[in-house]
C-alpha cells in the first residue's frame, strides 16, 4: 500500500438499530468522515438523516447528562470571566452565564443541536416526532 496506517481509536455502537454513514469530501477520495448511530424504533430514514447531521455538525455528546461535570464547570467559569471582561453588570451575570452555557450545550449535544434539514427543530424533537430514541453515536474523521 505504501502508506503508514495507524489505528488510533476503536469504538462500537450497540442498539436495536444502527445506521452507518460515510462522507466523502471529494468524489475521487475515500470517505473522510464515518458515523455510526444507534437508535430504537423503525424510522431508519430519519436515523440516517441524523447520522448525516452528525457527520456535518460534529456533536461531542448525545445529551447534556453525558457531559462531565468538570467540563460544564469550566464552561461556566469561562462564560463568567468573559462576561466580566466585557464589563457586563454584576446583576446580569447569572443570566448571561446561563445563556452562554446553554449555547455550549446547543453546540456540543446532539439532541440540542438545530437539525440540519430543518433548523427550526432540534435533533431531539425530530427523533421524537419520528418515534425513534437515539441511544448513542460515534463519529470518526480520518487524521483526527
Amino acid at each position: 500500500m505504501g502508506e503508514k496506517v495507524e489505528l488510533r481509536r476503536v469504538s462500537a455502537v450497540e442498539a436495536a438499530g444502527v445506521d452507518a454513514y460515510l462522507h466523502r469530501t471529494s468524489r475521487d477520495l475515500p470517505p473522510q468522515v464515518g458515523v455510526l448511530l444507534g437508535f430504537e424504533g423503525s424510522d431508519s430514514d430519519t436515523a440516517h438523516d441524523i447520522a448525516v447531521h452528525i457527520a456535518a455538525f460534529s456533536p461531542q455528546y448525545l445529551t447534556r447528562d453525558e457531559i462531565p461535570a468538570d467540563v460544564v464547570a469550566k464552561e461556566r467559569e469561562i462564560a463568567e470571566e468573559t462576561a466580566r471582561n466585557e464589563g457586563k453588570p454584576e446583576v446580569a451575570l447569572p443570566k448571561i452565564v446561563e445563556g452562554r452555557v446553554n449555547g455550549f450545550f446547543k453546540e456540543t449535544c446532539l439532541v440540542d443541536q438545530d437539525f440540519a434539514k430543518d433548523n427550526k427543530q432540534t435533533v431531539g424533537k425530530v427523533a421524537e416526532a419520528a418515534g425513534i430514541k437515539l441511544t448513542g453515536f460515534v463519529r470518526f474523521r480520518v487524521g483526527a
